[in-house]
């Protein structure tokens, strides 16, 4: 399994960005699998921020991001999203993409002014 992230960047406080993940190479369809965005801030331990179950009917945040970011997937286009909203510094991190045993490489959010 194979799982490609991409959309990170720098924003400033208050701004969006969208994460996508892009997956492949699933034993079973990727609609199979319930599937999660994680994050890593220098110093901390990863920790779970959104999970998606397999057909998209249930979510599930940290209380940090709830009512700021939504995940949602595309089962016809193997992917699944992190909308980020009125972003904070204390959301700077690397966010991983995790489904069916498998992690992405991870992509850098940065929020600063």
């Amino acid at each position: 399994v194979e799982l490609v992230e991409s959309g990170g960047g720098l924003v400033q406080p208050g701004g969006s960005l969208r994460l996508s993940c892009a997956a492949s190479g699933f034993t079973l369809t990727f609609r199979s699998y319930a599937m999660s965005w994680y994050r890593q801030a220098p110093g901390k331990e990863r920790e779970l921020v959104a999970g998606i179950s397999s057909a998209g009917g249930r979510t599930n945040y940290a209380d940090a991001v709830k009512g700021r970011f939504t995940i949602s997937r595309d089962n016809a286009k193997n992917t699944v999203y992190l909308q980020m909203n009125n972003l904070k510094p204390e959301d700077t991190a690397v966010y991983y993409c995790n489904g069916a045993g498998s992690w992405g490489q991870g992509t850098q959010v940065t929020v600063s002014s």
